[in-house]
């Protein structure tokens, strides 16, 4: 549906100018690539290659020194049951191959404990680990599996589901998709490892998402338009809101080992405002989500009775956003609790108080986390609501240059029936004829109804 071209000029003057902006954000701030440094050899910060287990061997674990702990034989405590089951269980003893760097087909040996987690089989692909400051025979070990080739076909299904029920939408979605990436690990990432304040580069590259994102996925109309404002303004209180409880709560965002090493490695960097970066990326795509429905209710209720002005356009259209905010925010909530699941876990077994673990500094994150992003989602209703039934109905187009209705053919008699002409009808009280709905009469010998 189109709108004035007023209205036009005004969605312009205020997208363009901040489109510029971050055009320039992104030219000022753009790192050019992460800066180098030394690898630690801890966490992730490790030199990797590609391996493949060639044999695997099964071996008793006192034979191997698997055992760590001497057994007491008591097995009423986990160190006890774990000490018995490393001298008296069978261990695997896993020789590894490497696939590539400059010792392209040396091998070693991986043991693995009865009761370890991940096991091994026979051309299994792994991740190996190489520490050139340890002895030559522990400079190798297998720090994980190779899973590439199961993500790339997962990748692959849901692409293929997107294109088939999208279809040209979903792919300009994938288009997408593949640009938000992009730019956060071309731009966001590495701009925060160059020291650039993580708010400011948290904002410039959202915002960049989201342009590209919704005017790729949804097209050059005022319709997207609506939704880019209403995004835009949900994101600046969200902003406003992570960086007040952030600094009020005193959270500092290094509250885990990875956080940790980040910290270590470049100590420039304010871990707080890492946080609040999260949680304005991490609001951004259910954002999206919420402004574009709205927007498009609005439309559509406006196409369905053209009739509607701008106040029953947003009751209509906020009784759908409460159905809407409803279900988002259970599920923003969910998706948190669900990520933070084994730490929560960690909490019931320590039959910890609600009070402690809500003080607790790592879910004390995610509560501020997800109660700044729902309240930036529940207000992205009304406000984007609002913006869109005022758009809509500024509509005054009207079509050009309509297309002339044809004369009625003069009657035979003053008496003539239903079939004197096309488009015209008796008037049953005088039997005179009369434009049919839609008709007007411009000529002829019979009398137009007086309205």
């Amino acid at each position: 549906m189109p709108v004035s071209r007023h209205l036009r000029k005004v969605i312009a003057a205020v997208l363009i100018p901040f489109a510029a902006a971050v055009v320039v954000g992104l030219a000022v701030l753009w790192p050019g690539g992460a800066p180098a440094h030394e690898r630690t050899g801890v966490g992730f910060d490790r030199q990797t290659y590609a391996g493949q287990v060639v044999q695997i061997e099964r071996v008793a674990c006192k034979d191997v020194n698997a055992s760590q702990v001497p057994s007491t034989g008591d097995t009423s405590t986990p160190q006890g049951r774990e000490a018995v089951q490393e001298e008296t269980g069978e261990c695997k003893k896993a020789t590894v191959e490497l696939k590539e760097g400059k010792e392209k087909g040396h091998t070693f040996v991986e043991i693995v404990q009865p009761d370890a987690p991940r096991q091994f089989h026979v051309k299994q692909g792994v991740v190996v680990a190489y520490a050139p400051d340890a002895p030559r025979d522990l400079q190798y070990s297998v720090s994980d599996v190779d899973r590439q080739f199961p993500l790339t076909l997962l990748a692959g299904i849901f692409a293929l589901a997107v294109i088939v029920v999208g279809r040209m939408r979903g792919v300009m979605a994938l288009v997408a998709l593949v640009v938000s990436f992009a730019i956060l690990t071309l731009f966001i990432l590495p701009a925060i490892l160059q020291g650039s304040n993580p708010l400011v580069v948290a904002v410039v590259g959202a915002s960049a998402i989201m342009l590209i994102a919704l005017y790729l996925c949804h097209g050059l109309t005022a319709r997207t338009s609506v939704a880019v404002l209403g995004t835009l303004i949900s994101l600046l209180l969200i902003g406003l809101l992570g960086s007040l409880f952030i600094g009020w709560a005193s959270l500092s965002g290094n509250t885990d080992d990875n956080t940790g090493l980040i910290h270590g490695l470049y100590p420039e960097i304010d871990m707080s405002g890492l946080l609040l970066a999260g949680v304005i990326i991490g609001s951004l795509g259910v954002l999206d989500d919420v402004t574009v429905t709205q927007t498009s209710a609005v439309w559509e209720l406006r196409q369905a009775d053209p009739t509607m002005g701008p106040r029953a356009l947003y009751r209509a259209g906020i009784r759908i956003g409460r159905d809407h905010i409803a279900s988002v925010v259970n599920t923003l909530v969910l998706a948190y609790a669900g990520a933070a699941l084994p730490l929560l876990l960690l909490f019931s077994i320590a039959q910890s108080s609600v009070g402690t673990v809500a003080n607790s500094e790592l879910v004390a994150e995610e509560i501020v986390r997800t109660l700044v992003g729902s309240i930036g989602l529940v207000a992205s209703v009304p406000v984007t609501t609002a913006l869109a039934a005022l758009v809509v109905s500024a509509d005054r187009s009207a079509p050009e240059n309509p297309a002339p209705l044809p004369s009625p053919p003069a009657p035979d008699g003053p008496e003539a029936g239903p079939g004197a002409g096309p488009g015209w009808e008796p008037q049953e009280s005088r039997g005179l004829l009369v434009p049919a709905p839609g008709m007007r009469g411009t000529g002829g010998r019979g009398r137009r109804r007086k309205k």
